[in-house]
């Protein structure tokens, strides 16, 4: 099978009609409709049913669609890694980010790589750690930055980068701005904003039962931004990693959290056969060392 043949398949899929898809490819129908024949050909039987109302897949469609739609993906990617790294002469670093990584101690460490390696560009791709595992494996990201609950095995590696404690955040006038530290008990009295994509959520739950503590969500989201507007706001306390507060969060306040002390570490996941090896190492020594 060759490329176009699975770029025309994908344009059927999405526009749901072999005269759409030929228009939408800039080709005949009759040059769009052969190639799909000859791929139904290879693969041993039909893609697509066609009606009035336009052409659904078959069985043997929807079971090739997704690898095709992977395959077609990746092929996109490295082609655009290729030419920016021919023309241009830079190196792109495609780097996963666990949505509750906050910016506040990369950047920094981000804006000094790329002063000392001005040929590497960095694409920042912030999701959830499943969906970017998902895409290191797949070859779509060169690097993750997560907190894993568990490590991935061979033949991926995992390097920690740093550790960070989990503190109390509050609006500046709450009464938590006269404490030095705050006990968990303290928390179950106020308003909790509940963050949803919390990856120590359970472990929390756990200690909460432990203590006999009942922490009350009077909000709930899967949004850091949401969370520190409405501790601003005034509308709750939250827990958050430390890094993830802004440093410039006008009146936002925190305190680190004791009895108990609650932290999580910071891995970067790689693959080492990767053939950007040498760049992402730079990068680790930087962000080990900053």
């Amino acid at each position: 099978m060759e490329m176009h043949q699975i770029r025309y398949f994908l344009a059927v899929c999405d526009h749901g009609s072999f005269t759409r898809a030929a228009q939408f490819s800039y080709i005949s129908q009759p040059s769009l409709t052969q190639s799909i024949k000859k791929l139904e050909d290879e693969l041993g039987g039909e893609l697509f049913t066609r009606d009035r109302s336009g052409c659904l897949l078959t069985s043997l469609g929807r079971l090739v669609e997704p690898n095709f739609r992977k395959i077609y993906k990746e092929t996109v990617a490295t082609k655009a890694d290729a030419i920016r790294f021919t023309h241009l002469n830079n190196i792109p670093l495609r780097i996963g980010l666990m949505a509750t990584i906050g910016a506040q101690r990369l950047s920094p460490i981000f804006a000094h790589f790329k002063h000392e390696f001005p040929n590497i560009e960095f694409e920042l791709i912030i999701d959830c750690e499943s969906v970017l595992l998902q895409q290191l494996e797949s070859n779509l990201l060169d690097l993750v930055i997560s907190a894993p609950v568990q490590l991935l095995g061979p033949p991926y590696q995992s390097t920690l980068l740093y550790a960070e404690k989990y503190v109390v955040a509050f609006n500046n006038k709450h009464r938590f701005n006269h404490l030095s530290k705050i006990d968990l008990k303290e928390i179950q009295s106020e308003p909790y904003l509940d963050r949803l994509n919390c990856e120590l959520r359970d472990t929390l739950r756990a200690i909460c039962q432990d203590q006999e503590v009942n922490l009350y969500a009077a909000y709930r989201s899967n949004s850091e931004d949401w969370i520190v507007n409405l501790v601003r706001a005034g509308m709750g306390v939250a827990l958050m990693p430390e890094y993830s507060l802004p440093a410039n969060a006008d009146e936002v306040r925190c305190r680190y959290l004791s009895n108990p002390e609650i932290s999580r570490q910071i891995y970067a996941i790689y693959y080492p056969q990767n053939q950007k090896n040498t760049e992402i190492k730079n990068l680790l020594a930087v962000l080990i060392h900053r």
